[in-house]
């Protein structure tokens, strides 16, 4: 939730208009009022607004008009149902127009406050699958960009420049991230050189050296992984190593580039819009610019060929596939649908069957089937052992997997790193990751060669992970309404 979001509250009838404003803004919700429908419309559309309280019966414009109307011009709003006991026909009406929720009048505080809670959380979702889709497409153009120079016909020196500028120019853009950088390995094999930069005041031949092991682009460049730092001045391994003012935000998110099998460098972004730190979906977003980077990195050789950066014609297509998935969360609420309808996209694209997801069962520890596709070819386990096998060690450390044979891995364990009744092939396994924590896999058992590739699997970890985060939420939401609504029964019982 942001702090900028805002409740409009609509009704008819003073009392309730300014109890119910009352009421939220006591728990620290701001809000503004509305006693028609038309003034409701003039309101809704005034920055800030998420969450629309609505009386269901008004004069003139009527609510259900009203929520039409809000459905229709600006479908992100959640709206908030308020009616009668006597009014069941309006609120099922209400529903089927897409409301978020309905709450009977007389209204008691403490449901209200919940549901206007889970109605800004559901927003706030919302919002972050715009972002994250904005943000794909971003790193579409990135990727068609550094494709495109890989083989353009020009001086080796001049497609460097332009190579290097481009990349940290789609760091910033993706990530949306205030200064950019990208360092390379000098010949002396232990200092860093910025080769290219944005947001800087003076130019990339300017900034020193940097020793490998020193600050947070050494240090990731020295152990080539990824780091992500929420703040710099109070992490351990950083806070005395980082020379503080030279950035307005402490978040720094870092990645190794890897060209030829080797280390080569690291892509660095900071100052992120807002100074929020970085999230799960921009690391994987900026795994993938790095690992696409890498390969198009090395020189031509003297014939002037270099690696095509995009050789599996998938690779270009994932920036569309994770779009898709993300569609189908905004159009989607109720779980099975939703998993569903991400799911088969999955299992198309990567010739896979079968998909599935699983979340951690908070008693057993074990994991838990909640959705799977293409299950009439072959279906995946209904339960997994925490701890074992390729997918225990996903589990566990949350980093993903993704081998052609997993049989070749020491990790791998028959009876639970294949379908059930399958044999063991190509596997792909990601972890759903929510609020840092790791929540549960996928599992994505590829048909074909060449389909269970780290970047594939960087792409679809962060698509993933947002769905479920939209499937959590619905879910809290109907497990607090079914609580608040047993309470009540309880209470006019006694």
């Amino acid at each position: 939730m942001t702090a900028s979001a805002r409740i409009l509250v609509v009704d008819d009838e003073r009392f309730f208009r300014e109890g119910i404003r009352d009421a939220l803004e006591a728990s620290g919700f701001a809000c503004a009022i509305a006693a028609t429908g038309v003034e409701a419309l003039d309101l809704a559309s005034e920055p800030g607004i998420a969450v629309v309280v609505l009386d269901v019966v008004l004069p003139g414009l009527d609510g259900l008009e009203v929520l039409r109307r809000l459905r229709e011009r600006q479908p992100e709003l959640r709206v908030i149902i308020l009616s009668a006991y006597t009014d069941q026909q309006r609120v099922l009406e209400a529903l089927r127009l897409g409301a978020f929720d309905y709450l009977a009048k007389p209204l008691h505080d403490e449901e209200l406050v919940l549901a206007v809670r889970r109605a800004l959380e559901s927003h706030a979702a919302w919002q972050g699958l715009v972002r994250l889709r904005t943000r794909i497409g971003a790193l579409a153009r990135s990727l068609s960009d550094l494709a495109e120079l890989a083989t353009a016909d020009v001086d080796e020196g001049e497609r460097q420049s332009v190579l290097r500028a481009r990349a940290v120019a789609g760091v910033a853009e993706v990530l949306e991230a205030g200064k950019t950088s990208l360092l390379l390995l000098e010949e002396d094999g232990a200092h860093l050189r910025v080769v290219a930069a944005t947001g800087r005041k003076q130019t990339f031949e300017e900034f020193d050296s940097v020793p490998l092991g020193a600050g947070v682009s050494g240090i990731a460049m020295a152990r080539s992984e990824l780091i992500v730092v929420s703040d710099v001045a109070t992490d351990p391994r950083f806070s005395d190593r980082v020379v503080t003012g030279r950035y307005e935000s402490p978040a720094f998110a870092v990645a190794p580039v890897t060209s030829g099998g080797q280390t080569a460098g690291v892509l660095c972004a900071t100052d992120r819009a807002g100074g929020v730190p970085f999230e799960e979906s921009d690391v994987a977003l900026l795994r993938i610019l790095a690992l696409q980077l890498g390969q198009v990195l090395a020189p031509r050789s003297a014939a002037g060929e270099t690696a095509p950066a995009l050789a599996d014609p998938l690779e270009a297509k994932l920036a569309e596939l994770a779009r898709r998935i993300c569609d189908a969360t905004t159009m989607e609420i109720e779980p099975a649908r939703l998993l569903g309808a991400v799911l088969r996209p999955i299992a198309a694209a990567l010739a896979a069957a079968p998909v599935s997801v699983y979340l951690r069962d908070a008693k057993t520890g074990e994991l838990v089937q909640e959705a799977q596709c293409d299950a009439a070819r072959c279906s995946d386990r209904p339960r997994l052992p925490r701890g074992r096998g390729l997918t225990g060690t996903v589990l566990e450390t949350g980093r993903l997997v993704a081998t052609e044979s997993p049989v070749s891995d020491p990790r791998f364990d028959a009876d639970v790193d294949t379908p059930e009744g399958g044999a063991a092939g190509p596997l792909l396994c990601l972890p759903i990751t929510f609020r840092g924590k790791v929540l549960g896999v996928a599992r994505i058992f590829p048909r074909e060669p060449g389909r269970a590739s780290a970047r594939t699997g960087e792409v679809l970890a962060a698509a993933l992970s947002a769905v479920m985060r939209n499937v959590l939420l619905y879910r809290s939401l109907l497990e607090a309404v079914d609580e608040v609504a047993s309470a009540r029964r309880e209470a006019q019982a006694s």
